[in-house]
């Protein structure tokens, strides 16, 4: 594995890229200058930027999202959303058309908004008791609350045999200095109380063949042309191997502390990354500090 100074280094190498957002490009509250930077300048090189998230909102909700915190548009060229992908495994029926959802008021554009590569569906939002299957997009009030906080829900519906549909695989994310729980820690814990949690965000497959269609769309890129960039180990690197691309690991997010890395301009120690991918039984192609 080789830890690079800057993307530049390899700009020759790929002709398209699947780029994580939230620790990559942003916190969740602005923007990383470097990193917009980045990808600008590789676009001007003729790159093809596919904006890879496992945020549960639809790819308008998204694209709102990044103007607001001032992420400019010619830093990509399309995205691709975990809540694009759990839109249309909701859309083949297998959670039902009744469902509960676990979710923040913010994500309800997740059940009536749809690119026009999803298929439409009629799906009504029924109190648990009534419910066929659950959708989680978040928690209620990520500030506050904690999964343990839905234990009785959770028991109740598996209880009742309920299936939970994860529209963001994601445990937890910085929002700027603070660390929140997301979709993925209550599926994790319905899991772990002998519930079934299907997921369809990153490192799960669905998510990247939404990608490989979308990037089809506009340009055919060779697999091997790809580079997958990412900060969540368990996410953006593990799925990025498990789909075979070549992946950059962008150490300053999630694993900071473990990899030793520090500031905005600094790189992970070799020696604790080393010890960090062996943990964990990652092989990154690249690894990177920041994005930039």
């Amino acid at each position: 594995m080789h830890i690079l100074s800057n993307l530049a280094e390899i700009y020759d190498r790929y002709d398209a890229v699947f780029c994580d957002l939230w620790g990559c490009l942003h916190n969740g509250v602005t923007a990383f200058p470097a990193a917009v930077a980045a990808l600008q300048s590789y676009r001007a090189q003729g790159g093809v930027v596919l904006l890879l998230t496992n945020s549960p909102r639809p790819k308008s909700g998204v694209i709102t999202q990044l103007d607001g915190i001032g992420v400019p548009r010619d830093c990509w060229d399309e995205i691709a959303t975990s809540g694009d992908s759990a839109q249309a495994a909701m859309a083949s029926g297998h959670f039902g058309e009744r469902v509960y959802h676990i979710g923040p008021d913010r994500d309800l554009p997740f059940f009536n908004d749809r690119a026009e590569d999803i298929p439409k569906t009629d799906i009504a939002r029924v109190p648990l008791a009534e419910a066929q299957g659950i959708v989680c997009t978040g928690l209620n009030d990520d500030e506050t609350e904690t999964p343990d906080d839905y234990r009785s829900e959770l028991l109740l519906a598996k209880t009742n045999g309920l299936s939970l549909l994860c529209a963001n695989p994601d445990v937890v994310v910085d929002r700027g200095d603070k660390r929140v729980y997301c979709a993925g820690a209550i599926a994790q814990l319905y899991t772990e109380m002998g519930g079934k949690s299907v997921y369809f965000g990153k490192p799960h497959p669905p998510i990247y063949d939404l990608a490989r269609r979308r990037l089809a769309a506009m340009k055919h890129v060779p697999e091997d042309r790809i580079l997958v960039i990412g900060d969540g180990p368990a996410t953006d690197v593990q799925g990025g191997l498990s789909e075979g691309f070549d992946t950059l690991f962008i150490t300053g997010g999630l694993a900071a502390a473990e990899t030793g890395t520090h500031g905005p301009d600094g790189q992970p120690d070799p020696q604790k990354l080393d010890a960090f991918n062996a943990k964990h039984k990652l092989s990154p192609t690249f690894a990177m500090g920041f994005l930039r």
